[in-house]
């Protein structure tokens, strides 16, 4: 018998004969599956020898489940059996059987072999699949390696007997919905899982699970025969999960490891892999399209097809299983309402009548009790693809049809989404196909650019929803008076639409909006709307996360630009749709606070009050006395603060902080030792913290060393320098873990932790090197420095774009640190995986070329490094 060191050696070479196979550069979707099939009679065959290695009883039997039962086995996938046992048979009252079994295993492991082990007897195993339906899914591919055949064959004559495909079919379809909810029903994330995500091959085993279960068919073919699939839509399933199946060998074979996600740091070799390079890019667009991204949006258009698919065949086996509650319920001489879904009344419905194509989904919008759309709709809308050409998109009534899709009052997103998912939103509207599949490499987005305009549409839409008012209170309130929700509808679906073509993108896309408008008849006044968002729909966030907002002429020159309070509010709503649909990570309270600061600022400048800055800080005043008085303050205790204090102060504090500050230091105004103080942000999101000391040089590092040392980010940072030389700093910090289950240490920690970094009088550390992320590795962006006077000439404005990572702020700081630049101002925006910094500073050495230079040539040292 050979014993198990030879028996490793065999398998070693021969696997490292199939990996190499499949990592050919010119491997076939055919020499592929071929390997993954002679994958797994390797394994077969290694199970054999090792089975009868342990000499187990003729009474049991080893079977292949899950994904090895299928035959097909992936380079570092799982090996899943089952060590079935007669009934009767246990190993706990068989001391022999168990060591026999525990030996075989202990091979499978020592042999190279990912094992995933049960050991059931087969009443056992029937039980658990009554009550486990991810066991009973993985029992239904089971299929016999060796031992006693028999028992195999009554298991599995048992198991199907036992099956119930309803609760079978029910079981499965609700574990896919929790699924695609896990990786946010889309499959166009940057990083999807071809395995896991919507569209990838899970959704294809998926059908094939309950249509097995259900006694109708195995394959693709036997469900054609069945009359669940044509031809064509079987063709198009086998292409797709071809493409998908590559992906995923490719994916194991590269990482040598398992896994299933097209993480950035895979995507260029698997593209190159299939052959892709870096290439120019169409005609109508300029720069050099990645060969990741050639890979990705074929990956999109196959996942897309996918779930297309998938709700087609799914719908229809659920049909077959529940016949008597599918009966057709008339709405109109096109169209019936099926089980709850969109039933087209014949299958050439669209081919008679091609307006009844975008009809279909303005019934969907207005019919109570439609959910979606029915296999049949689905198939027949598929087949239609071709119809939708010119002549179709130009026609009168496809225009007024689209028009109303836009203008209803309900469903309108599950209605650009299910047009979408049908290609149908693509084809009239020419201009969207170009962005499908589309990614972002801003490190900023982690949506395809169709993917972020449907969910910046469907911020947009809630704004109007009375159930969704708690999420974003003033919003809801601008909307709730607004006249023409659908203006700002096509604003959000026409904002990024021109991504990807080189340029200014708001500028084309201007253009495109402007077409778009004329072509549907839309007025001269509300065209000139949607054209000033489109344009300007970067601007608001700019100035709200850059600018000093304190200073009136920023706030003239944007009333300025904006022209009226109706152009205001729409732009404030369509600014906050489009920031909270790039990524769940990027907006915050405090971004909230600036736009809604921006906002209300510029309403009042448009409404004549210009502001007056004398005016201005005197109600400023008033206000913090107030505030002052409840603190029981001794009269005039704020005297001794305020009057070292000038009126750029009280112009950039609120009189909340204003009145913190008094209540603070007002006792302390000369202290020789430093005071900080923190609490709950009045934004409601991290900590504000105030620091009140002697002025330095290096102190603004000193405290951004901290907080990056203690796991603190910096969102905000107003520094002022009192008339006696004293610095009164204000920061708004976050933490990732939160702060409302450990306020009060964080806050003493914060308290003492920086009290001690302020007082050291050592030089400051070398900054530590941040971890970079790994997609900031597959998509560095290069960093800029910009350092140019303000508008004023009095103070100068440092702007720093770079991929983030742990330690960038305090290398920013220490380089101004050293030269004695003076921070005045600090806006830190990260968005996403980058950040965007403006500093307001000042220094004599800044008026020398010499010295900027030097500065900035020291600062791009740091961020590169």
């Amino acid at each position: 018998m050979t014993d198990i060191g030879a028996l490793r050696k065999t398998y070693r070479t021969r696997k490292a004969e199939l990996l190499a196979t499949l990592g050919e550069r010119a491997a076939s979707t055919r020499t592929v599956r071929h390997a993954l099939r002679a994958n797994s009679d390797l394994v077969d065959a290694m199970l054999v020898e090792l089975w009868q290695m342990a000499a187990l009883p003729e009474a049991c039997a080893l079977l292949a489940v899950g994904g090895f039962g299928r035959s097909e086995l992936y380079p570092y996938s799982d090996v899943d059996v089952l060590v079935l046992l007669p009934d009767g048979t246990s190993p706990d009252n068989d001391a022999d059987l168990k060591g026999r079994i525990e030996a075989f295993i202990s091979n499978c492991w020592d042999l190279g072999l990912e094992i995933g082990s049960s050991v059931r007897s087969l009443s056992e195993c029937l039980s658990e699949a009554e009550r486990d339906v991810t066991i009973q899914t993985a029992l239904l591919e089971s299929r016999l390696i060796t031992g006693n055949g028999k028992l195999a064959s009554k298991f599995q004559k048992a198991f199907f007997a036992a099956m119930d495909p309803q609760a079978f079919f029910v079981a499965k379809t609700l574990e896919m919905r929790q699924r695609h909810t896990k990786f946010e029903d889309t499959p166009y994330s940057l990083e999807p899982n071809c395995k896991e995500s919507p569209g990838g091959l899970r959704d294809l085993q998926i059908i094939l699970w309950v249509s097995k279960a259900a006694g109708l068919g195995d394959n693709w073919k036997a469900l054609a025969q069945n009359g669940l699939a044509t031809a064509f839509e079987i063709k198009q399933i086998q292409r797709n999960e071809a493409l998908l199946v590559q992906i995923r060998a490719r994916l194991h074979l590269l990482a040598r490891r398992r896994e299933d996600r097209l993480i950035f740091d895979l995507q260029t070799a698997v593209a190159e892999a299939f052959g892709y390079s870096n290439s120019e890019s169409d005609a109508d667009q300029k720069g050099v399209v990645r060969a990741s991204e050639h890979l990705m949006r074929r990956y999109y258009w196959a996942a897309k097809a996918v779930a297309q698919l998938n709700q087609i065949l799914l719908m229809n086996i659920e049909e077959r299983l529940n016949p008597s509650t599918h009966t057709p319920q008339r709405i109109n001489d096109r169209f019936n309402d099926k089980a709850g879904t969109l039933d087209v009344v014949s299958d050439d419905l669209y081919q008679r009548n091609p307006h009844a194509i975008l009809e279909t989904f303005l019934v969907y919008q207005t019919t109570v009790g439609i959910k979606g759309l029915s296999a049949r709709t689905l198939r027949a809308l598929y087949n239609a693809r071709d119809l939708m050409d010119s002549k179709f998109r130009s026609d009168p009534v496809n225009r007024k049809t689209f028009m109303q899709i836009i203008t209803q009052h309900e469903g309108l997103t599950h209605a650009m989404r299910q047009m979408n998912q049908t290609s149908v939103l693509g084809r009239y509207l020419w201009v969207f196909r170009r962005i499908v599949g589309q990614m972002q490499h801003d490190l900023f987005h982690v949506y395809t650019v169709d993917q972020h305009i449907l969910m910046v549409l469907r911020n947009m839409r809630r704004f109007f929803i009375v159930e969704h008012a708690h999420e974003y209170p003033f919003c809801s309130q601008l909307a709730s008076g607004w006249d023409k929700p659908w203006v700002l509808y096509v604003a959000a679906l026409f904002h990024d639409i021109a991504k990807g073509r080189g340029g200014d993108h708001s500028e084309l896309g201007t253009i495109e909006a402007r077409r778009f408008c004329k072509a549907h008849g839309i007025d001269a006044e509300d065209t000139a709307l949607i054209e000033f968002l489109v344009r300007e729909h970067l601007t608001m966030s700019r100035i709200a996360q850059k600018a000093d907002l304190s200073d009136p002429k920023i706030i003239a020159d944007f009333a300025q630009r904006v022209g009226n309070e109706r152009n205001l509010t729409a732009l404030y709503l369509l600014t906050v749709a489009d920031i909270r649909g790039t990524s769940p990570k990027v907006w915050n309270a405090w971004k909230g606070k600036l736009l809604e600061d921006l906002y209300k600022y510029t309403a009042r400048a448009l409404g004549g009050r210009a502001p007056d800055p004398d005016a201005e800080v005197e109600a400023r005043k008033r206000e913090a006395l107030v505030m002052v008085a409840l603190y029981a303050m001794p009269f005039e205790a704020h005297k001794p603060l305020w009057d070292t204090l000038d009126v750029s102060y009280f112009m950039r504090h609120e009189a909340s902080d204003i009145a913190w500050h008094t209540k603070q230091i007002s006792r302390h105004v000369d202290t020789d030792h430093p005071i900080v103080r923190a609490r709950r942000s009045p934004i409601g999101e991290g900590l504000q913290v105030m620091v009140y000391t002697h002025d330095q040089p290096d102190l603004f590092a000193r405290i951004c060393g901290y907080f990056d040392q203690s796991g603190f980010s910096i969102l905000d940072a107003k520094v002022h320098t009192s008339k006696t030389s004293y610095a009164l700093d204000t920061f708004q910090v976050i933490t990732a873990g939160g702060i409302d289950e450990h306020f009060r240490e964080l806050t003493a920690m914060v308290e003492s932790g920086l009290t001690n970094a302020i007082a050291k009088e050592t030089p400051l550390p070398a900054p530590s090197r941040g971890r970079v992320s790994r997609r900031v590795k597959s998509f560095p962006i290069a960093p800029r420095v910009t350092l140019r006077p303000d508008e004023r000439a009095q103070l100068w404005l440092l702007n720093i774009s770079a991929s983030d990572r742990q330690g960038l702020l305090y290398s920013i700081t220490r380089v101004l640190a050293h030269h004695q630049i003076e921070v005045k101002l600090a806006k830190v925006v990260t968005l996403g995986e980058r950040v965007e910094d403006t500093f307001l500073i000042q220094g004599p050495q800044l008026q020398h070329n010499r010295t900027q230079i030097e500065i900035e040539t020291e600062l791009l040292d740091a961020l590169a490094s």
